[in-house]
């Protein structure tokens, strides 16, 4: 198959004229943004107009080129804190005034927050903590987002996160084992992740398995299910960042889990 090319981020994500789907501008509550996967969501979104809230550990790790974005507004914060989690769906989105002072652009309405993307995943080339807290951060999230009447939630999810609709695949079935023994902690992590949304009924939550993620651009995306006889093995992230911002207007995986990866 034909490689798709090295993929560099631009660093211009405000530019008005960058907007290149006729999409409904939503506000976006952004989760694992600082990694490169996060920040794939965060340019995929501004591309095509919507507001951004992110809620980071280190926000200090963003380029200067988001943080100073009038469309973009930053929560600091941890999945354990539940504060700080109810901050970012009470967040405003600040502005430059003419002096270049950062203010509030509606002072007296909060920003609703329409859609939670997530790029959060646990690592498997390190130790993953025990007690699976990404987990338990996203039943904190779900917890606050169910008091402020946020229904939606698009995540990442991997392979090991099963469904009733997939079948044999052996390159599949490998990547999980490598994952389940060499990395016990972050398979375990996933698996709960899963258990976590397939059990919120009330949600119109979709989890967006990937395979192996990579940094590239190019292609299209093909989603679907472990061995529909179309899937492959890798997927790049501006694809899942399509793919999940797709979603957000097509709404076609509701209460899914489909596999998305690189269609070859």
């Amino acid at each position: 198959m034909t490689w798709p090319r090295v993929y560099k981020a631009p660093l211009d994500f405000g530019m008005a004229s960058r907007i290149s789907h006729l999409t409904s501008m939503v506000n976006v509550l952004v989760l694992g943004g600082t990694g490169p996967t996060g920040l794939a969501l965060i340019e995929e979104a501004l591309s095509r107009g919507h507001t951004v809230i992110i809620f980071a550990r280190s926000p200090q790790k963003l380029p200067d080129s988001i943080l100073q974005n009038p469309r973009v507004a930053i929560v600091k914060g941890s999945l354990e804190d539940e504060d700080a989690i109810t901050r970012a769906f009470e967040t405003r989105i600040p502005n430059d005034d003419h002096n270049g002072q950062r203010e509030s652009a509606h002072p007296s309405e909060v920003i609703k927050v329409d859609v939670v993307v997530s790029a959060l995943g646990p690592p498997v080339t390190k130790i993953h903590p025990a007690g699976n807290p990404l987990a338990r951060g996203y039943e904190k999230f779900i917890h606050v987002a169910r008091r402020k009447g946020v229904t939606r939630f698009i995540v990442l999810g991997t392979a090991s996160i099963t469904d009733e609709h997939d079948r044999s695949d052996l390159k599949f079935q490998s990547l999980v084992f490598g994952v389940k023994y060499f990395a016990p902690r972050a398979y375990a992590e996933l698996v709960e992740i899963g258990k976590v949304f397939g059990k919120s009924d009330d949600l119109e939550w979709t989890i967006v398995r990937i395979p192996v993620l990579v940094s590239h651009e190019g292609g299209e995306y093909h989603a679907g299910y472990i061995g529909d006889g179309r899937t492959t093995a890798v997927l790049t992230r501006p694809l899942f960042a399509k793919f999940v911002f797709d979603e957000c207007d097509a709404r076609a995986w509701i209460q899914k889990r489909p596999l998305v990866s690189w269609a070859s």
